[in-house]
């Protein structure tokens, strides 16, 4: 078989021969890029239900850029990132000035937040759309879609370098940065910001009940393969990259739901990497630890 009819024949067996198939590659790719390194600061900062909470939050508003204009890509991606940024600022109000913890907060208006935007989409959608809203369509990604996922991983890419050392520190110690830094508290609404447009951008992929397993799932699991900063970031885009190409090609092969196949298979390395990574439970309880020599 020549090299021509060998990639012929791989491209067909994996779907890629198709048009929509090669763009949801690229998305879950770029999704990768940006939501990846997003989901290993939340980890760190003991934040991975925020990021839950969070795709929640986006719904409402997502559903009323829907009312306003249908599935229009600018008019769901503003209204998505305009609730994301009210649910999370309300959530800083109430625990400044209540006794409620941001935690508690953010719990409390992102169930409001999934009700409030289920019903919009059920009393004025069809059963097709709360689907599609609540699931996603990877495989119905347009040029759109992907210019957008393209920009918002750029803009994380770029936002992470810039704020690389306070959001470092605030994982290590916040109350030293903001003892001694007033970049602080712009780290961290800076990281909300990216928290959110990430979320977003998933949003219009996986869908808002998908969304944040592409941005928690490899970043736990790559907690269990490396302790130092770098080494867990690649991990965790690697894991979240190969994670949606293995899932389009078993939802492709399978005839299964594209999204929760992506998550499943993310759920399915990180349950395997519990027991095998070097910092696994099984590893952990087995494998002799080494002590250091005086």
């Amino acid at each position: 078989m020549g090299i021509e009819a060998w990639w012929t024949a791989l491209l067909a067996s994996t779907g890629l021969e198709f048009d929509f198939m090669r763009r949801a590659a690229i998305g879950c790719a770029l999704l990768a890029l940006g939501a990846a390194p997003v989901g290993v600061l939340l980890m760190l900062r003991r934040m991975s239900l925020m990021g839950d909470a969070m795709s929640h939050a986006i719904l409402p508003g997502a559903a009323l850029g829907y009312l306003a204009a249908g599935l229009s890509l600018p008019a769901m991606t503003l209204g998505g990132v305009v609730g994301g940024v009210v649910v999370a600022l309300a959530a800083g109000a109430v625990a400044r000035h209540t006794v409620l913890r941001e935690d508690a907060a953010l719990a409390a208006l992102y169930l409001v937040s999934l009700a409030l935007g289920v019903l919009i989409i059920s009393v004025r959608g069809t059963q097709v759309d709360l689907l599609h809203v609540l699931f996603g369509s990877v495989l119905a990604l347009d040029d759109g879609v992907v210019a957008l996922l393209a920009g918002v991983s750029a803009v994380t890419v770029g936002g992470l370098a810039l704020l690389w050392r306070p959001l470092v520190m605030e994982c290590v110690d916040p109350a030293f940065l903001r003892g001694v830094s007033p970049w602080g508290a712009w780290a961290h609404q800076g990281f909300l910001a990216l928290v959110v447009i990430n979320l977003v951008a998933a949003f219009h992929a996986l869908g808002t009940l998908m969304a944040v397993g592409m941005m928690v799932l490899p970043a736990a699991s790559a907690r269990l393969w490396a302790r130092r900063w770098q080494p867990m970031l690649l991990w965790a885009v690697a894991t979240a990259a190969v994670g949606g190409w293995m899932g389009l090609w078993w939802s492709y092969r399978m005839e299964w739901p594209t999204s929760p196949t992506i998550v499943l298979l993310l759920g399915a390395w990180y349950a395997l990497s519990l027991l095998v990574a070097p910092h696994g439970w099984w590893r952990q309880q087995h494998v002799p630890h080494r002590h250091l020599r005086g």
